[in-house]
């Protein structure tokens, strides 16, 4: 190939995603020398609005720099486009001379380069490279911002554990997550002993039931004296209906600049406190949304997340090569290794965390579930020293440069 790659990001921003970026700018210098790559600001819209940054003329230690920097250094969008806006995007790529469109996002994001490969028929190669913290894209063993988020996570309730061992009483954090519990089961990761919170976990794999869930707080209560809890944001009722939606009026419902209710804003901390209240009253209790803060945590940023997210950038300028795809992190019994995939496979799928990660009977972590966490850390998990959790594959430290230089 020659000539001109385009590259954006696009949905939540994480840890490592500009890692993908610059792995990718990288490669096409090792293997297009001459070529040009242009950042699209904001995602697709710099796409549609000629706004970009030439990524070509950056010297490599700066890129290094902001390789290592939290966040979408591009900026990013939420915009989800359909035919009419693919095509605007497709005129905008052409006007570029675009050759290659490397888009890094979810499922929302392989779904655009779905469209845009299907209205292209072949003229440009449209690759997406994986990315999110919510862990669910179909074809993936796990994705590049996933172990850094869950790292934030696993220290959160483990720090929060140990306050309420101090003082007693009830603890529910909310953890992201609309469709699929990896984050918040990862709440689970760095338990010390089998005293440990969090004590429960909710997540939306599993219908939420209030009155169940007062008892299942209760239940703890007796037994530990105190009960941490991990609720994902995308828990949902037995009838199919966001939790939030049961335990809020209508009109009363936080939205979106699109109208879908806002799942962990303040809504559902306040509804789960007057549920506790109500439920168990005079017990302490406390609910906070961890919100936005795991995603993109300067203080957990995993040198091992950081290596695949750059490596899969790389990745995609090869697919790019091949005519375009998927780019998938696969475990192959002893290792990720990186698979290009059909477009097909991702586009607009969610993958949710397996039935057999939940114990059947108890809202907790189950040995499978425990044992996928396991295997993101080189070395057996060993009791008292969490911070080595998380750690995977490689026996050196990756330097991911330093932020914000």
């Amino acid at each position: 190939m020659a000539g001109t790659f385009v590259i954006a990001q696009g949905g939540g921003p994480t840890a490592v995603i500009n890692q993908t970026v610059v792995g990718a700018t990288l490669e096409v210098r090792k293997r297009h020398p001459g070529a040009k790559v242009l950042g699209s600001l904001h995602g697709v819209r710099g796409i549609r609005d000629g706004n970009y940054v030439d990524l070509s003329a950056i010297p490599e230690d700066r890129l290094r720099l902001i390789a290592g920097t939290p966040s979408a250094a591009l900026g990013s969008t939420r915009d989800k486009p359909d035919a009419a806006y693919c095509e605007v995007i497709l005129n905008g790529l052409k006007k570029a001379g675009a050759d290659a469109f490397i888009y890094i996002g979810g499922n929302d994001t392989s779904g655009t380069q779905q469209i845009l490969t299907d209205a292209a028929g072949g003229s440009i190669a449209f690759v997406h490279a994986p990315k999110t913290i919510d862990n669910d894209l179909e074809e993936n063993d796990h994705t590049p911002g996933f172990i850094s988020a869950a790292e934030f996570v696993a220290g959160a309730f483990l720090s929060v554990d140990l306050d309420f061992r101090a003082l007693p009483g009830i603890y529910v954090g909310i953890v992201m997550g609309r469709h699929a519990g990896f984050l918040t089961a990862a709440a689970a990761a760095w338990q010390l002993d089998p005293d440990s919170g969090p004590h429960l976990v909710y997540v939306p794999e599993r219908p939420f039931s209030a009155a169940g869930f007062i008892d299942d707080v209760r239940a703890t209560l007796d037994r530990h004296k105190r009960c941490i809890v991990a609720v994902s944001e995308g828990v949902s009722t037995a009838d199919g209906k966001a939790l939030v939606e049961s335990l809020v009026p209508p009109d009363k419902l936080e939205r979106d600049a699109h109208g879908n209710v806002k799942l962990s804003g303040s809504d559902l901390p306040s509804a789960l406190e007057r549920a506790l209240a109500e439920g168990l009253p005079g017990k302490r209790a406390r609910v906070d949304a961890l919100g936005y803060m795991p995603r993109g945590y300067v203080g957990a940023i995993s040198a091992v997340d950081a290596r695949e997210a750059f490596d899969a950038g790389a990745f995609a300028v090869a697919v790019a090569g091949e005519g375009g795809g998927s780019v998938a992190l696969q475990y192959d019994g002893t290792k990720t290794v990186l698979k290009k995939v059909p477009l097909k496979n991702v586009a607009g799928k969610t993958r949710h965390m397996p039935d057999d990660f939940m114990k059947p009977d108890v809202n907790q972590l189950s040995e499978a579930g425990m044992a996928y966490l396991k295997r993101l850390g080189p070395e057996k998990y060993k009791v008292g020293k969490p911070m080595a959790y998380l750690k995977r594959l490689v026996p050196e430290k990756y330097k991911v440069g330093k932020p914000f230089v």
